[in-house]
């Protein structure tokens, strides 16, 4: 089939989007079908992710449901890319910076495993950390760097919603991330408490690799998450992602070859890390050390 070539995220995401839109503007599925004079299968395998998408269709969607010029533009703009094969999305580029198209990935996820070598996770940083991070994005105004930091935040309450139950997020920090003065002294060591705090969540894990593993698979992989969705009402359950994030983009992987690389470094990170215990212990101790230093 002709549809199955290319990255199935851009798609997904479109679908997602489409089906809030139609929800916010309360049609039945059977009820956009007939506006937009077509079947309601077609509709319905758009909103699941499963066609390359033509901007027509997205334009003539957009439409009936009310979305702003902007969202338009933005999701007109993913529907070019739903035929691409492997999915590198360039920040600024036809899909605007402000539709953060790895929100809607993250929280749809059953599941989200995160490494990270250099920074503290978006999702549990403090608002001083996280200010102190969008300080060195160049080319921004101060409001937009406000606005990225609110963005964060927001992204956050993932972590405490009751429905749907929130994500299994398991973490794998280097020690470097720790060691790391971010924002100063105070910010820094306000962020390992936070860290602490966030480790003792049901659904969280954060593990910390120790610098004296020296040069491992993780290492040479650099910082990813990947992301495991739940099955729903699917037949056949969302395949995972790998999102690896740049300065000027991000990567979206969702070959079966690729995910499995990406599950043998996860794997080798396992073996390699503190227990929750002992990481919990060496983030308390550093915090205080960074604190009293």
């Amino acid at each position: 089939m002709a549809d199955d070539i290319g990255s199935t995220v851009p798609r997904r995401q479109l679908g997602r989007a489409l089906r809030e839109l139609r929800t916010e503007a309360r049609m039945t599925l059977d009820g956009a079908a007939k506006a937009l004079e077509c079947s309601r299968q077609k509709v319905w395998r758009i909103e699941a992710g499963l066609n390359a998408v033509r901007g027509l269709d997205v334009r003539a969607m957009c439409e009936l449901y009310g979305a702003t010029r902007e969202l338009t533009g933005a999701l007109t703009g993913l529907a070019g890319e739903t035929r691409a094969r492997g999915w590198w999305h360039a920040y600024g580029d036809t899909v605007p910076d402000w539709f953060e198209l790895y929100v809607g990935l993250e929280s749809a996820a059953g599941r989200l495993r995160e490494h990270d070598d250099t920074l503290v996770p978006g999702l549990f940083q403090t608002r001083g950390y996280a200010s102190a991070v969008c300080q060195h994005r160049s080319g921004m105004t101060d409001d937009e760097r406000e606005r990225l930091v609110e963005v964060r935040l927001q992204r956050q309450a993932l972590l405490r919603r009751r429905l749907p139950p929130p994500p299994r997020l398991d973490v794998m920090l280097s020690e470097a991330v720790l060691l790391r003065v971010v924002g100063g002294p105070a910010t820094m060591a306000e962020q390992l408490r936070h860290l602490v705090e966030l480790g003792r969540l049901p659904h969280v894990s954060i593990r910390v690799v120790p610098l004296a593993a020296g040069l491992h698979f993780g290492a040479v992989a650099g910082a990813f998450v990947l992301l495991d969705f739940p099955p729903g009402n699917r037949v056949e359950p969302e395949p995972s992602v790998v999102y690896s994030e740049s300065l000027t983009g991000a990567l979206y992987l969702d070959r079966k070859e690729e995910l499995a690389a990406y599950e043998r470094v996860w794997a080798s990170l396992d073996s390699l890390a503190l227990d929750e215990g002992q990481s919990r212990h060496l983030i308390t101790k550093i915090s205080q050390e960074i604190h009293h230093g």
